[in-house]
């Protein structure tokens, strides 16, 4: 599907799971490379940024947590900046980029003003809302946290190790979307400042401050779970010492006991007896053996 925005002199072309036919069709209207369009074709394993002499050519990949807090997926984004058109790639609908869409028409009908010469900009105001989607999908993760850490001293730790770990992949799969994200815009820092000059650096290095802001926000999430984990596992580990601990003391409570009427029931004679002092005695053997025992492990301070 082509969707086609102008706006100031200036065309947004965007390709949501574009078909050969119009993937030809864009290629011939912009001329561009043959060797660029087979890229577009296909899913490219990691981010990237080529300089060719009229575009240059940027892949990247942004994380799309599922509505849930689920897990995160990759979704590739191959953009085509050059002067007066940007084109953009993908083959999975994204909601970042289609919120933007309906800004950009909104400004285009409206006639703002907006701090865009070339492309470059409107490359500049695209990754931007696509790095401040980014951190609202990450806000989702944070309330997601909280959740956690308040069911933690609730006693319920065994229940959250589950959601912990469900969390952690989720922060794990953000990571390796954007991994190569600085490098990648490094790189473009030095293609943008050769194809738009020195006085686009500025937006360039707000790019770049869009990601870091990200990065940081994703890493603050990440130490904040390791802590919650750490927590929930010292609480598990005490719980379940605890839980040894009364187990051990039943035994050996019970263990006495157990042995004295083992003593007894072998006795042939004993179990046919009807002597009721017989039964007293060894019944008030069994509560005097309980006692000495318990009060031996209370004076060790086991209890």
């Amino acid at each position: 599907m082509i969707s086609k925005y102008k706006y100031k002199g200036l065309t947004w072309i965007d390709l949501e799971s574009p078909t050969e036919d119009e993937l030809l069709h864009v290629m011939e209207g912009y001329s561009i490379p043959l060797v660029v369009g087979e890229e577009m074709k296909n899913l490219s394993l990691q981010s990237k940024v080529d300089l060719y002499p009229n575009f240059i050519y940027i892949i990247l990949h942004f994380p799309e947590i599922s509505h849930g807090g689920g897990k995160s997926v990759e979704k590739e984004i191959d953009f085509i900046v050059s002067n007066d058109f940007i084109i953009t790639t993908h083959y999975e609908p994204i909601d970042s980029l289609h919120e933007f869409s309906k800004t950009f028409e909104v400004d285009a009908i409206l006639e703002k003003r907006m701090d865009i010469d070339h492309a470059g900009f409107l490359f500049f105001h695209l990754v931007k809302s696509l790095y401040v989607h980014s951190r609202h999908q990450l806000y989702t993760i944070n309330l997601l946290l909280k959740d956690v850490e308040n069911k933690i001293f609730e006693g319920t730790e065994g229940k959250m190790v589950e959601k912990i770990s469900n969390i952690n992949r989720t922060l794990l799969d953000f990571r390796q979307a954007i991994r190569f994200h600085k490098e990648v815009l490094n790189s473009f820092e030095l293609a943008a400042k050769h194809f738009f000059g020195d006085k686009f650096g500025y937006y360039i290095s707000a790019i770049i401050s869009e990601y870091n802001k990200t990065q940081s926000t994703l890493d603050s999430h990440k130490e904040i779970l390791d802590d919650l984990r750490d927590t929930n596992d010292s609480l598990l580990a005490n719980k379940t010492k605890e839980t040894m601990k009364v187990l051990t003391i039943i035994t050996f409570l019970i263990s006495p006991v157990t042995i004295i009427s083992d003593i007894f029931v072998i006795n042939n004679k004993f179990l046919k007896s009807e002597n009721t002092n017989e039964y007293l005695l060894v019944l008030g053997l069994m509560i005097v053996t309980s006692l000495i025992t318990f009060i031996y492990i209370k004076s060790k301070k086991w209890l």
